[in-house]
């Protein structure tokens, strides 16, 4: 009987993971991909949709693109996983068995039980968030004047924070609109845990571009106008953008795996307590040592290369490979702009500086993207995609 190998979520994971299996895996295999939407998005590149949407069709791909004929989709909420019947729960539709699966279902955003902050904040997370602030920011900046500008505020002033003020404020230079963006973090400095280089090349362009930083200050409540700090006076919002982290999805809840706030806990094979789960991307906390592998786009590329084949030996009885992740650098977008910092050298030649600017950077970011679109897809799509990256 064919083997049932089951992938959760449409992702950098998933989509990785898919385009690993269909060439890992032989035809006697039935491959079954399950995700709430029926596209993949670049999640990384999903904050140019809040300046304009109509980047949304370079930044979305059709999983017809990315699927083998011979491979099922389901579009479809996933609401649980019984590890002992060996099934995946979903919502409206009939539980779909399973003899392997992959859980790749990315995280949602935590709100680290911050009272008003769920009520009265957007996400960006999906497509669908990344429209709903292009939509709130339009309609703040037609209300706001000269005299009285439209207030923005950006909570958390990590990857997503400083990318979501860079796009904000080149929509307000485009429209000439009649808004301030101010990005708030509660640690000492914004990009926190990274190298003070970068930290300052990011202030500097987000400072030049008019947005006004507030860090060393926690959020301790907000309400449908106003946000409160721990010291600070508080700050009026007409609209309130919250980035500021990450937690597992609500349908890993109560499943019978070892977890942690919903992520599943996962060795360097990306197996977990039970052998026939196994999970990768923002869904897993991936063992890599001392310290889990980051929750990033990069490591979720990267784990997505190996972990086809690592069930394709689970299913042969072979032994699995590890994977330890390889950390290629950052690169930020701010607007137009990027700022690149601790690149790995291609073929052995060494960079300059640590941490770069302008064209350099710029090329780089879009490159970056260009890769991924092509490896799931096509290098044709990654050059009509080009221009929006």
């Amino acid at each position: 009987m064919a083997e049932k190998v089951v992938v959760l979520g449409a992702g950098y994971a998933g989509a990785g993971a898919i385009n690993t299996l269909q060439s890992e895996l032989g035809t006697e295999t039935r491959i079954t991909w399950i995700a709430d939407v029926d596209y993949h998005l670049v999640l990384h590149e999903v904050h140019r949709v809040i300046r304009d949407p109509d980047v949304r069709s370079d930044v979305t791909f059709s999983v017809d693109q990315i699927t083998d004929p011979s491979t099922t989709f389901i579009q479809a909420e996933v609401t649980g996983l019984d590890v002992d019947e060996q099934v995946v729960e979903l919502a409206d539709e009939a539980d779909v068995e399973y003899d392997y699966v992959l859980v790749a279902l990315g995280s949602q955003t935590a709100y680290y039980g911050i009272p008003g902050l769920e009520e009265h904040s957007l996400t960006l997370k999906s497509l669908d968030d990344a429209l709903e602030i292009h939509e709130a920011v339009k309609a703040a900046s037609k209300d706001g004047t000269r005299g009285d500008p439209a207030q923005v505020v950006i909570g958390g002033a990590g990857l997503s924070g400083i990318q979501t003020a860079g796009e904000i404020a080149e929509f307000r230079d485009a429209h000439r609109a009649p808004i301030e963006i101010h990005l708030v973090e509660a640690l000492d400095e914004i990009f926190p845990g990274n190298d003070p280089e970068i930290q300052q090349a990011l202030r500097d362009k987000l400072e030049t571009a008019g947005v006004q930083i507030h860090t060393d200050d926690p959020i301790t409540e907000a309400t449908d106008e106003v946000i409160h700090f721990d010291d600070g006076d508080p700050l009026e919002h007409d609209v309130l953008v919250w980035t500021g982290g990450i937690t597992g999805r609500n349908a890993m809840d109560g499943v019978d795996l070892e977890n942690e706030h919903n992520r599943v806990n996962a060795e360097a094979t990306f197996q977990t307590s039970d052998e026939r789960v196994f999970s990768i991307g923002d869904s897993a906390i991936l063992e890599q040592g001392d310290r889990p592998a980051p929750p990033t786009a990069q490591a979720a590329w990267q784990a997505a290369e190996l972990v086809g084949e690592n069930i394709a030996r689970a299913i042969d009885g072979r032994p699995l490979k590890t994977w330890e992740f390889d950390d290629k650098g950052t690169v930020v977008s701010v607007g137009d702009q990027a700022v690149a910092h601790d690149i790995k050298p291609a073929m052995g030649i060494s960079l300059p500086v640590d941490t770069f600017d302008g064209f350099p950077a710029e090329t780089l970011k879009k490159l970056i993207a260009a890769r991924w679109i092509a490896t799931i897809t096509s290098w044709s799509e990654a050059r009509r995609s080009w221009s929006s990256l």
